[in-house]
């Protein structure tokens, strides 16, 4: 038996930086990896539990699978689909007969979003964590390849694994975090990670290598020189940029010559524009062909859809009797 996959990235537009290093990158691993089944969406449920413009929603919802395709997620290989064309939202409310309300609302990530959006506390905002519950548990995958960020969700997910599984008799997995080498990408803002929601924060994954140095030329710096390497801030998140793009031999030697003679900003800056660009050129290119091929993108997300609705709906199927809702 293959180990099923499950990973998904919010439709709030096209992907950044984060987003390819944080899931995607883990994503094309297991894909390629024939002990795994793996199954890719683009989470438009998910979008909906903070204020969002429904044009945009819609737009976005395909400008994730033409990322996911550009990035080299094969429909070949894995199952490409859209969140709300599989019964996820059906299965997070027959979960979230398991979950204690406290329980979501001391979440950290749950406060996190209150801080951001305090007129738009709703209920689809607590219950966020039982819908990515859902989401995974509705195909019973036991990996998910998402950021460290995401691990206070998997233990609720999990929580709520083992609640069912004691309470109903179902055979839920309690999932694990796959992490990938660039797990957490830092804001270039010097705080926090790499996230949409923060302009001036993040490179996008179609940005050219013009708009790749302007937004590299707004990280802070300081005076270049110090006996200590920062542990924070813009110039540690740099060189950590400098690590994942460059090579971890390419840091030791600014993290010397910041020790030493001092670092050129500017010329660190022009390198790591370039090496982003190198990586992100081929992806660019393959997403402006696909961008003309409009039907078979249209394909691509009704037949996943037909492969995701139906091992979803097995699932609820097998629930809703074990909790006393069938008539079988």
């Amino acid at each position: 038996m293959k180990k099923r996959v499950l990973s998904g990235i919010r439709a709030t537009g096209r992907l950044h930086l984060g987003n390819y290093m944080g899931a995607v990158k883990g994503m094309l691993e297991l894909q390629d990896n024939p002990e795994y089944e793996t199954l890719y969406m683009v989470a438009d449920l998910h979008t909906v539990t903070t204020p969002y413009k429904v044009e945009e929603l819609r737009k976005n919802r395909r400008e994730v699978v033409l990322d996911y395709l550009a990035a080299g997620l094969d429909p070949e290989k894995s199952i490409l689909f859209e969140q709300s064309d599989s019964p996820h939202a059906e299965l997070a409310f027959y979960l979230s007969s398991v979950v204690n309300i406290a329980r979501m609302q001391h979440l950290p990530t749950f406060k996190d979003k209150v801080k951001q959006h305090p007129n738009n506390v709703t209920m689809a905002l607590l219950n966020y964590p039982v819908l990515m519950a859902a989401d995974i548990l509705i195909y019973k995958a036991g990996l998910v390849p998402v950021g460290i960020d995401q691990e206070p969700h998997l233990e609720v997910a999990r929580e709520i694994a083992r609640k069912m599984n004691e309470t109903y008799g179902t055979d839920f997995p309690e999932p694990v975090r796959f992490a990938t080498r660039g797990e957490y990408v830092p804001s270039l803002t010097g705080e926090g990670k790499m996230s949409k929601s923060i302009e001036g924060s993040y490179i996008n994954l179609t940005d050219d290598l013009e708009t790749i140095q302007k937004r590299l030329a707004g990280a802070p710096t300081d005076s270049g020189k110090g006996e200590k390497i920062p542990t924070s801030g813009g110039v540690f998140n740099l060189l950590k940029f400098v690590e994942l793009f460059e090579g971890i031999d390419a840091r030791k030697k600014y993290e010397q010559a910041y020790r030493g003679q001092g670092i050129a900003y500017r010329e660190l800056k022009e390198n790591l524009a370039q090496a982003i660009f190198n990586e992100l050129k081929p992806i660019q290119e393959k997403r402006s062909e696909l961008e003309r091929k409009t039907s078979y993108v249209d394909e691509v997300i009704k037949r996943g859809a037909e492969k995701a609705r139906k091992i979803a709906k097995e699932t609820v199927l097998e629930v809703k009797e074990k909790m006393g809702l069938s008539f079988n």
